[in-house]
């Protein structure tokens, strides 16, 4: 489980995120959703320790953030940022196999080299995302929804217990978006994850937070939280809201300029 209690986090005199708590329950899928400078992607790199809060704390599995180690840290939370983001590792000359050992460094020592239990590891996280046919071929020739399934096998071979995803289907046509979210609902881990489409977030998220200027304003079940009431004050967009045989829609539109 990770659970944050009273994060605040600041650029300069900018209040980024206030008073926020977080709880990401052990097996579920919790989405980060809001607006573009809502907090998301920061809420998100506090509670993988990539930046540490002017306020609160983040445990991990009942443990503090703050007291452990990077490679300590490594075991128990992987992370997939966007592919865009410095250090992914897509613009390097690797083949698939060789990016997904990757995920093995935090199980080396200092200057252990690559094992047959990395191998083995590596190639059953390849083989549980469907890419073991792509493992000869090198990262930057394969498509972007074909590379989010390499960077979550990555993760994968890490083999910690917590996965966070910053927009994992960030520049993805709907077939993979749907693919790649399939997929990370079905690992059984911990998954935190970042969304911009709110229905991707109904479909296949377990909880939602909803963040706005830095805060929290609503957090629980997606039917509890995509709701129009909730929706339209802090996207500032009409949001019709339509449930058909189990699954929640939403439809927005464009509110009319003032004046």
């Amino acid at each position: 489980m990770i659970r944050a209690r009273g994060l605040e986090f600041a650029h300069g005199r900018h209040a980024v995120l206030r008073g926020v708590d977080v709880d990401a329950a052990d097996g579920r899928v919790l989405g980060l959703l809001g607006p573009n400078g809502s907090g998301k992607t920061t809420l998100l790199r506090l509670l993988h320790g990539a930046l540490r809060p002017r306020r609160g704390t983040v445990e991990v599995d009942g443990q503090d953030v703050a007291g452990l180690s990077a490679h300590e840290l490594a075991r128990r939370v992987a992370v997939v940022v966007q592919e865009t983001d410095h250090g992914s590792g897509t613009d390097l000359p690797l083949t698939v196999a060789e990016s997904v050992l990757l995920g093995r460094t935090p199980h080396r020592g200092r200057f252990g080299g690559t094992t047959a239990q990395d191998v083995r590891v590596a190639e059953a996280a390849l083989r549980r995302v469907g890419g073991l046919p792509l493992a000869g071929r090198r990262l930057v020739e394969v498509s972007g929804g074909e590379r989010q399934r390499i960077l979550i096998a990555r993760a994968l071979a890490q083999s910690a217990q917590h996965l966070l995803l910053d927009e994992p289907t960030n520049h993805l046509d709907v077939r993979y978006q749907h693919e790649v979210l399939s997929l990370v609902r079905s690992l059984g881990t911990t998954v935190v994850v970042v969304l911009h489409d709110l229905s991707l977030a109904a479909a296949y998220c377990d909880e939602v937070v909803l963040l706005h200027d830095g805060v929290v304003r609503a957090a629980g079940d997606p039917a509890e939280v995509l709701v129009p009431a909730l929706l339209e004050p802090v996207f500032e967009v009409d949001v019709r809201r339509l449930d058909h045989h189990g699954e929640l829609h939403l439809a927005f539109r464009p509110r009319p300029p003032r004046g």
